[in-house]
């Protein structure tokens, strides 16, 4: 789905609705209600990739309690490194894989001429 799409433009609202006049008594249901929308957004794109925003989710939720309750400063940053460098490294990864991969190769073929 993508932003300028027929099918984004009967999604959108949807969500919208059910966000501001079904949910609107709740902050944890519209915390839900956000999320599972953006699965299925992410999902209509390439739902093999589920994964990655699933995991990704659920470790920045975990470091998020974590960080609530953690008093001491030094494990608080190690704790948002840690979810910084995850997420970074998943966005460097599938940016950037093919790049390196095919200047790789290329260089590989120079090498050996």
């Amino acid at each position: 789905m993508i932003f300028n799409s027929l099918d984004f433009a009967i999604f959108l609202p949807v969500v919208f609705l059910l966000y501001w006049f079904v949910a609107q008594k709740s902050i944890k249901f519209q915390n839900i209600l956000i999320v599972i929308a953006s699965y299925v957004f992410y999902g209509w794109w390439d739902w093999r990739f589920l994964s990655l925003i699933i995991f990704s989710t659920v470790l920045d939720y975990t470091i998020g309690q974590k960080l609530r309750n953690e008093k001491q400063q030094s494990k608080r940053k190690i704790l948002l490194w840690t979810s910084i460098i995850v997420n970074l490294g998943f966005l460097g990864f599938f940016k950037y894989y093919n790049f390196f991969l095919e200047n790789s190769v290329v260089m590989i073929n120079e090498f050996i001429k």
